[in-house]
């Protein structure tokens, strides 16, 4: 399956020397967008992710008991974007304090991870969590609830989801911030 943006596979014949992140932070239509243009993004692409049912079906995420989220997976070049700065874009672009929504959206798919690859991304998000959180409470906002862990699973949404904005710039994007900038 090619990246609709940037032409190249989005799960085969990724580099090796890569490493790969999964946030997940409403829906994964706005989500994929705002990394997909990143300098050092190699590629991006959204699957369900985090939940009990092999293979499921974006008809399963929504409306079955899957516990899975619609997540975006980025594969970066930590030598031109590090993940620092991938943090920023991601607690800057969806409000981490709604818990099972992200505005209009509302059920577990919509909720708010990040899953690591390796335990350093997990204390390296866990502490860019720390710092928002006390950027979010001096602006009064509440407590994130963001789960942050190792990446148990991941599965390729259907095609007609990958890039959609892309392929569809007019399409539905509730996603939002809180207005809150990480320095």
């Amino acid at each position: 399956m090619l990246h609709y943006v940037k032409n190249i596979s989005i799960n085969e014949n990724i580099p090796k020397n890569l490493n790969e992140i999964v946030f997940g932070a409403g829906c994964f239509w706005g989500v994929e967008r705002k990394f997909w243009d990143l300098d050092g993004i190699y590629v991006t692409s959204v699957g369900y992710s985090g939940g009990n049912t092999e293979n499921p079906s974006y008809e399963d995420v929504c409306y079955r008991n899957t516990n899975h989220v619609e997540v975006v997976k980025v594969h970066y070049d930590s030598n031109e974007i590090k993940l620092d700065e991938i943090l920023k874009v991601f607690w800057e672009c969806h409000d981490p304090t709604q818990g099972m929504r992200q505005g209009n959206d509302i059920g577990t798919q919509y909720r708010s991870v990040i899953f690591c690859s390796n335990e350093d991304d997990i204390k390296q998000a866990v502490k860019s969590k720390e710092k928002f959180q006390n950027i979010l409470r001096e602006n009064k906002f509440g407590d994130i609830t963001t789960e942050i862990s190792l990446i148990k699973n991941y599965y390729l949404a259907e095609e007609y989801h990958q890039q959609y904005l892309a392929k569809h710039p007019n399409g539905y994007c509730g996603l939002g911030g809180t207005g809150c900038t990480l320095d």
